[in-house]
């Protein structure tokens, strides 16, 4: 191992530590509770007009032809997906905000992929799946309950503001799940696991809340 790898082995310990003082801490909270349907920010935000890049100090580079896509677990047709089968699917375009646990919210975000219902419709998951764990190449792991996954508005997407995604924001696949806190919008996604029980992913396991609802301020669990 070089001194820059463990330099940044170093970097990316602190940032992760950090993170999970701030949920011992109930750092950003504001004890206030939001209504979409009369205010466009939620609770403790702040609008940004860039795109911040956060990850685990990883950035997986994963080509369209080396990527692929596992959905298995409780469902009655798995499927495993290379980028063509993927790019089969019917494709749909969604615009959405980004709401991130650090405080920031991005406005008016143009997406291009796959929607999740049009994948539920096809892998069919069985009467006993509740729960939706998603895996992404550099091991980070986000849990979703089936309902919140199956929301008209989820995507799986490729593209943003019409261009493919860049490596540093999840390319060439990665989650949109615009009513939650953005970590559970999991980037470099490579399988998608339907369970019946609800298993905590890497910062559910950390301190983070479970469903994470910005407009409910849910950041941590407290």
């Amino acid at each position: 191992m070089s001194k820059n790898d463990n330099l940044w082995g170093t970097i990316r310990t602190k940032l992760i530590d950090r993170k999970q003082e701030w949920a011992k801490e109930g750092r950003l909270l504001t004890g206030q509770r939001g209504d979409p349907l009369r205010q466009r920010l939620p609770p403790g935000q702040h609008e940004v007009k860039n795109w911040p890049v956060l990850d685990l100090g990883i950035q997986p580079r994963l080509s369209p032809d080396a990527w692929a896509l596992q959905i298995d677990g409780l469902v009655s047709a798995p499927q495993v997906w290379n980028w063509a089968l993927f790019q089969a699917q019917p494709q749909q375009k969604f615009l959405s905000d980004i709401h991130c646990v650090t405080a920031w919210s991005r406005f008016d975000n143009r997406w291009e992929g796959v929607s999740a219902r049009h994948l539920l419709g096809l892998v069919q998951p069985l009467p006993q799946a509740r729960h939706v764990m998603l895996y992404s190449a550099d091991g980070y792991t986000t849990n979703l309950r089936l309902d919140h996954f199956g929301a008209k508005d989820v995507l799986l997407a490729h593209s943003w503001e019409g261009e493919p995604l860049t490596h540093e924001h999840g390319g060439p696949v990665r989650l949109v799940v615009p009513k939650y806190y953005f970590w559970k919008s999991a980037k470099w996604l490579t399988r998608i696991e339907f369970r019946a029980d609800d298993k905590p992913g890497y910062w559910e396991n950390r301190g983070y809340h479970n469903e994470g609802d910005p407009w409910n301020e849910d950041r941590y669990d407290r």
